[in-house]
C-alpha cells in the first residue's frame, strides 16, 4: 500500500519542556532551549501522523491559532510540577520545581482543544494537566501525602514495569485494550486526588491511585499516568493507544 502523502496525514501537536524561557530583566537576552524526547514523536509517526512541536507562548490568541491548524494535541511528560495555584491550593515543601509558561501554555490549549472537541492524549504530568484543566486537583506529592501507596517514582524511564493498573470496562481505554489489566511503567510523584468536571477514571494502580482518566464529554481526550510510548517500542497494546489516537485525528482532519 503507498503511504499517504505528508499533506493527508493528521497534524499533531506536541508540547515541548523548556529551560532557560523565564529570564527577565537583565537575563532577558539569554537564548532558552526547547526539548521534547524523541519517542514521543516516533510513537505518533509510527502510528501514521505527522508530529510538530508546539511552542510556548504568553499570548492566549496565539495559542490558539496554534491550536487551529492541528489535528490532535499531545500533552507530554515533563520534569516540572504544575503550580497548585490553579487547583487553589498553597505548595508544600515537597512540590518540585514548575515552569509557569509551559503549564499557561499547556492548560490554554487544552481549554481551547475541549471546546473544538480536539482529539487529546495526556501523558504523565499531560494527564493531569487535562485534570487541572478541567478543575481537578493533585497530590503534590505522593510519598508525603499518601505514604502506604506504592513506589510510583521509578529510578529511570524505561520499558521495565513498575506496576499494574486495573482497567474500569465500558471506557474508552478499555475499548482501545481489550484488557482489565496492563502492566505499565512509572515515574511520577505527583497524582490525581479530585477529577475534574466530566471525567471518568479509566484506570486505578494497586494502592488505589488514579492512573487514567478520560473525559465522558468528549470524542477523545484521554490521560495516562504512565509512558505510553515507551512501551510502544515492544508492545502491541501501547502501540494500539497511539494508533487509536492518530485515527480519531484522521477522522477529524477528513471532517473538515
Amino acid at each position: 500500500m503507498t503511504p499517504a502523502p505528508p499533506s493527508r496525514l493528521p497534524l499533531i501537536g506536541i508540547t515541548a519542556d523548556s529551560s532557560g524561557c523565564e529570564q527577565t530583566g537583565s537575563e532577558a537576552k539569554r537564548e532558552g532551549l526547547y526539548s521534547l524526547a524523541s519517542r514521543y514523536c516516533d510513537a505518533i509517526e509510527n502510528a501514521g501522523g505527522l508530529p510538530i512541536i508546539i511552542p510556548h507562548s504568553r499570548s492566549r490568541a496565539q495559542i490558539c491559532h496554534v491550536l487551529k491548524r492541528v489535528d490532535g494535541l499531545l500533552i507530554s511528560g515533563g520534569g516540572f510540577d504544575i503550580d497548585p495555584a490553579y487547583y487553589r491550593e498553597q505548595p508544600i515543601a515537597e512540590l518540585g520545581k514548575i515552569n509557569p509558561q509551559r503549564t499557561f501554555t499547556e492548560l490554554e490549549a487544552i481549554a481551547f482543544g475541549l471546546k473544538r472537541d480536539l482529539p487529546m492524549l495526556g501523558i504523565c504530568g499531560g494527564a493531569q494537566a487535562i485534570n487541572v484543566a478541567l478543575g481537578g486537583s493533585l497530590y503534590q506529592d505522593i510519598p508525603t501525602q499518601c505514604p502506604a501507596a506504592l513506589k510510583h517514582q521509578q529510578e529511570e524511564l524505561s520499558d521495565n514495569y513498575g506496576h499494574v493498573v486495573d482497567v474500569a470496562r465500558g471506557t474508552l481505554l478499555y475499548k482501545i485494550c481489550r484488557r482489565q489489566r496492563l502492566k505499565v511503567n512509572t515515574t511520577h510523584h505527583q497524582a490525581i486526588r479530585k477529577t475534574g468536571e466530566g471525567i471518568a477514571i479509566n484506570a486505578i494502580a494497586p494502592d488505589g491511585l488514579i492512573e487514567g482518566i478520560e473525559s465522558k464529554n468528549h470524542s477523545f481526550v484521554l490521560g495516562l499516568q504512565w509512558h505510553p510510548e515507551v512501551l510502544a517500542y515492544t508492545e502491541v497494546l501501547q502501540r494500539k493507544i497511539f494508533s487509536s489516537f492518530v485515527s480519531a485525528c484522521g477522522r477529524l482532519r477528513r471532517a473538515l
